[in-house]
């Protein structure tokens, strides 16, 4: 197995013209993506199966459930020895501005065939926006931020690491009672492959280290 270099954050006040305009573009977009999915209504992210099937189970509100899990899954950031940063804090920002604005001005597609093309372009580009805004290396989301702490520390590729959490929690708030449709299925497992693919291009890197490679077996 290869050696795997980690997407440790680096501190703003390096190439900050570089990587803060990356870091927003990401966030905007990846908040964009969401909304895109939302429009296709063929199913929801696992991530908002879970919340959802937490809702369900609790009676407490979407929005508090996923406040809730992102606290949680910050905790978990701990063992994975992996830091908030300034990305942290924008991802709860931007995004929730961003999936609002896009969906106020996208109108929901007719027809089966135009919310295919929603659903695919929605995980496409939500995948490109998830390596823009971790490749700035300015701290990556809660949820994110644990699949890179999790790289980081084992090696085990970003592809593979977050295809399996990606369907564990799928799993989980499926058991639950969230809903799932074909769109669940092709986010989970199209995600982790498709974010491997762009991280490479969108990683920023500092002189004399290297990329985060796939572990080759």
């Amino acid at each position: 197995m290869s050696s795997m270099t980690a997407l440790h954050q680096v501190s703003v006040r390096i190439s900050p013209a570089r990587r803060l305009p990356q870091l927003v573009a990401g966030l905007w977009l990846y908040g964009a993506s969401m909304a895109m999915q939302i429009r296709a209504t063929l199913g929801l992210n696992p991530w908002d199966v879970l919340h959802e099937g937490l809702a369900k189970l609790t009676g407490l509100s979407f929005g508090l459930i996923t406040a809730i899990t992102g606290v949680l899954v910050l905790l978990a950031w701990i063992p994975l020895k992996q830091r908030p940063g300034i990305g942290t804090i924008a991802n709860v920002v931007l995004i929730a501005v961003s999936v609002d604005v896009t969906l106020a001005i996208l109108p929901a597609p007719q027809g089966l065939l135009p919310r295919i093309v929603f659903l695919t372009l929605g995980i496409v580009l939500n995948a490109v926006a998830f390596a823009a805004y971790v490749g700035s290396r300015l701290g990556p989301g809660p949820r994110d931020g644990l699949v890179t702490g999790f790289c980081r520390r084992t090696g085990i590729s970003l592809r593979v690491t977050r295809t399996v959490l990606e369907l564990i929690v799928l799993g989980t708030g499926w058991l639950l009672g969230g809903t799932v449709g074909i769109g669940t299925v092709l986010y989970a497992l199209g995600i982790g492959p498709l974010a491997q693919l762009f991280l490479p291009a969108l990683t920023w890197r500092e002189r004399s280290r290297p990329v985060c490679e796939s572990p080759r077996t």
